[in-house]
């Protein structure tokens, strides 16, 4: 039986990109989501294209019953995954802290570390008794450094720079690789779900420079999984090659 991933928030940018890598690679693919039809039109583009099988689970990641409810759901023989990838997360507002939301933050908590455990704690029992397998957690370069107004996400993505490493000890003895990839910045719905659909303010993120896409960061992860299997690639920064760091783009 061809290999197993579970790509979470695979309905578009980076977790859409990396389902299609991943399926040019034979692997067959769980992959999860808000967005039903989305899901569905990628599950139909992937079956044409390649000789794979695909299942879709639609829910939202900060709802833990409704995360072990989906997985559970699954045939037995889909739940031993091999690879899974932590790529569901998002930014919501870009204020000082004394004039952040608080829904907003909980949005971030929820996502970006608590719907990381969610699915977590259920791959790895699993990787734990096969003895083998990989998680990519996709973090950012927020988890290194901070930049203004970006306080709750920056922790958050700390938080998830913090995970990594730990998971990489937890796991190291049962024979499971873990990796992060932190990028810079990377044009998909990031910046729009972050100004609350105000498209014009997102667009202007990106005034003047090229910045990374979903498929740069997917052939990544393609690079990392397809290295020799006693390799592992702790973590990796990439930046587009107008950025520095989180505080220097030059633009033109």
């Amino acid at each position: 039986m061809n290999k197993i991933a579970l790509i979470t928030g695979a309905s578009s940018g980076i977790g859409k990109a990396t389902a299609k890598v991943v399926a040019s690679l034979g692997y067959n693919i769980i992959i999860t989501g808000r967005r039903n039809n989305l899901l569905d039109s990628l599950s139909d583009e992937l079956k044409q294209q390649y000789s794979i099988e695909i299942k879709t689970l639609c829910f939202d990641i900060t709802d833990r019953k409704a995360t072990f409810e989906s997985f559970e759901s699954l045939p037995e023989n889909w739940k031993n995954v091999d690879l899974l990838v932590n790529n569901a997360g998002l930014a919501s507002g870009l204020e000082h802290i004394q004039d952040g939301s608080f829904e907003d933050w909980d949005r971030m908590i929820d996502t970006n570390i608590k719907g990381v455990l969610n699915i977590s704690k259920i791959v790895t029992k699993i990787m734990e008794k096969n003895k083998t397998g990989h998680i990519i957690n996709i973090g950012s370069i927020a988890g290194i450094q901070v930049y203004e107004n970006g306080g709750v996400y920056c922790a958050s993505k700390h938080a998830m720079h913090a995970l990594s490493q730990s998971m990489r000890i937890d796991l190291l003895k049962f024979g499971i690789k873990v990796s992060e990839i932190r990028p810079g910045m990377v044009n998909t719905e990031f910046s729009e779900v972050r100004f609350h659909g105000d498209k014009t303010r997102a667009e202007g993120v990106y005034d003047n420079i090229t910045p990374l896409s979903s498929e740069d960061i997917a052939e990544v992860i393609r690079w990392i999984i397809t290295l020799p299997p006693h390799v592992n690639i702790n973590d990796i920064e990439v930046m587009p090659q107008v950025q520095a760091n989180a505080f220097y783009t030059f633009r033109g």
